[in-house]
């Protein structure tokens, strides 16, 4: 199932991101596709204030942590491996523990990590025009997405 949203300014990617979140009920894994300045961190931050992460925490591109972590309605594991070694970089961040937890996790730049380390439920690719104007593709995989998007609009 695949569904396509289009957004003419960075406030808006975040309305869209906050609004999906808001509907998320327990355990998810996202894997978040695009260039460099497609705005995957911006989705990531409208979505983080549809889990309710509280505002004191700012959220920003985890380029060189590899991993943040959000406390909110639901845990927030953001993920970016744009800059792993090898994926196994991830054992050493406790990678197993997160999935196994109920949190949500996000991953920008999934296709660098070994296919099948995650069950994604939720493929979400963001394509930008030289300008700020952006398709927004969400492509469920497993129940859980289907069931997301189904219930979806915004």
């Amino acid at each position: 199932m695949e569904i396509k949203f289009y957004s003419k300014s960075a406030v808006q990617t975040q309305k869209i991101a906050e609004k999906l979140a808001s509907t998320i009920n327990g355990k998810l894994a996202i894997a978040l596709y695009g260039d460099l300045g497609a705005g995957k961190t911006t989705f990531v931050q409208g979505f983080a204030n549809g889990l309710d992460v509280p505002e004191g925490y700012y959220i920003t591109s985890p380029t060189y942590n590899i991993i943040n972590e959000y406390p909110g309605r639901l845990p927030l594991y953001h993920m970016d491996l744009y800059r792993l070694g090898s994926s196994d970089e991830l054992e050493y961040i406790g990678l197993d523990d997160i999935v196994a937890s109920e949190g949500v996790i996000i991953v920008e730049w999934p296709e660098l990590m070994e296919h099948g380390i995650i069950q994604f439920d939720l493929s979400i690719k963001l394509v930008t025009d030289n300008l700020y104007n952006r398709e927004i593709s969400f492509i469920a995989s497993g129940l859980e997405g289907v069931n997301l998007l189904r219930n979806f609009s915004v």
